[in-house]
């Protein structure tokens, strides 16, 4: 039973790393599994820890980092990973709810033999979350005239490579990034409502003067 909750949790951390960044979770999966014994995929997720996919990914990775720090270049590549996260969040949750490592020594207890739950599940995830991101990053491009996306860009990484090694090594301690990432994106979603009611009054008061009388 045990085995079973930390298999969800570790698929639920790399899916939610997913939906931040696309390739750090496959990367983590493939190069724990490639590099140490921390993880082991079975034969049918092998392929992820391929030294061409994984060169791949690597080269993925890249062209995202950057493209994801760029203001106004950030909201094209969030429009075409809408696609791709979730994918990426899929695949990841798939491959970790099979998979043995540090704390599960005996995989596909949660899900047994239906395993298209698992990337079912990890695509919803990771379209959750990506669309929270895509909806707080222009609050933080608007609000900072642009100079907040790299910054902003370069703490989603850090907290994607951060959950993904949780993830696999200490899966109990994704409850807690996904608090934090929970409250992270309310605080900048209610400011984004502020900034809108904001603007809306602006607006009635320039069009409606009579209806906002000055003292």
């Amino acid at each position: 039973m045990l085995d079973g909750v930390l298999e969800a949790l570790t698929g639920m951390g790399l899916a939610t790393s997913a939906g931040l960044n696309a390739y750090i979770p496959l990367l983590a999966v493939g190069l724990l599994t490639r590099y140490s014994d921390l993880l082991t995929l079975p034969p049918s997720w092998h392929w992820l820890a391929n030294g061409w996919v994984l060169g791949i990914l690597g080269v993925l990775l890249m062209i995202e980092m950057i493209a994801d720090k760029v203001p106004i270049v950030d909201h094209a590549n969030d429009v075409i990973q809408t696609v791709v996260r979730p994918t990426s969040g899929g695949l990841a949750f798939g491959a970790a709810s099979s998979s043995q490592s540090v704390t599960v020594n005996d995989p596909g207890q949660f899900f047994g033999s239906h395993q298209w739950v698992p990337i079912a599940t990890g695509v919803v995830i990771s379209l959750i979350v990506h669309s929270g991101k895509a909806a707080v990053r222009p609050v933080v491009n608007v609000s900072t005239a642009g100079v907040g996306a790299p910054v902003m860009s370069v703490i989603e990484d850090i907290f994607s490579v951060a959950l993904s090694l949780v993830a696999i090594i200490l899966p109990v301690l994704v409850l807690v990034f996904l608090v934090v990432l929970i409250v992270c994106f309310w605080l900048l979603l209610r400011r984004r409502r502020r900034r809108k009611a904001a603007k809306r009054a602006a607006r009635d008061a320039a069009q409606y003067p009579q209806s906002y009388p000055t003292r």
